[in-house]
């Protein structure tokens, strides 16, 4: 593919076991990892559907099944709706302060605790220094934590991409003895509200999926725009209809 002016290769993996669907097989296209992107690049690829883990950028080429969705909310059209804004006023106590990506002894106990707590089947599971450092961010991308303390404890941190045009949101992590308050809630819609007032017109939620439970809290953030055949377009109703319907029709 060619990135800006660069001509850039692109490498795909084998199929492989769908962690958001079962009895899907999955498969990423991802870019050379020698690439270096700059902001106007990696904006150009997130608008392609492109998603980063660590220095890694990719987007799903799965055989069989198209349900992973790019998804985004344009700024200036977002209105919260009663839940959203009765979590914005239980987590009004909370102090955010915006920090460089960096390693700290206090955000890696939390990263841990969160993995152990919600993937303790998973590969996350029981994450060392050099799995923190290599999934929340990369050499080359403009990262930044975003903070959420109460009375100096750190509570909650949400990963974000900074963009030319808005922020991408790459993974939160926060105290998973504290659901009750919607952090990961939170943290989106403090990601909105900074975005407007930073005057920036997006905010990228990575992949929305039809049918997968951990994805589904994307489509309350309305209106969500999807990239679908090429084209950023509402998601409506009807189109999440069609969707399972696609869905279902294109299941193995």
């Amino acid at each position: 593919m060619r990135a800006a002016t660069q001509t850039v290769k692109v490498y795909a993996t084998p199929p492989h076991p769908c962690s958001y669907l079962p009895d899907q097989q999955a498969a990423n296209a991802f870019l050379d990892p020698t690439f270096t992107p700059g902001p106007g690049a990696y904006q150009m690829l997130v608008d392609q559907g492109y998603r980063r883990s660590g220095d890694h950028l990719y987007r799903p080429v799965c055989p069989d099944c198209h349900a992973c969705l790019s998804c985004r909310v344009r700024v200036a059209d977002f209105r919260p709706n009663r839940s959203q804004r009765r979590c914005w006023k239980r987590n009004a106590d909370l102090q955010a302060t915006i920090e460089p990506a960096a390693w700290s002894d206090e955000a890696f106990d939390l990263y841990r605790r969160y993995l152990n707590s919600r993937h303790a089947d998973g590969d996350m599971a029981n994450p060392d220094e050099e799995s923190f450092r290599s999934f929340l961010y990369a050499d080359w991308s403009d990262t930044c934590f975003i903070e959420f303390r109460l009375h100096g404890k750190l509570l909650s941190v949400a990963v974000v991409d900074l963009l030319p045009r808005g922020y991408s949101a790459v993974y939160t992590f926060f105290d998973p003895e504290l659901g009750a308050r919607g952090l990961g809630t939170y943290a989106v819609l403090w990601e909105l509200e900074h975005a407007r007032l930073q005057g920036l017109p997006l905010v990228y939620l990575g992949y929305w999926v039809e049918g997968s439970r951990k994805m589904h809290y994307k489509s309350r953030f309305r209106p969500l725009e999807v990239l679908r055949d090429g084209c950023w377009q509402p998601l409506t109703p009807e189109s999440e209809s069609n969707r399972i319907n696609d869905n279902k029709g294109t299941s193995p």
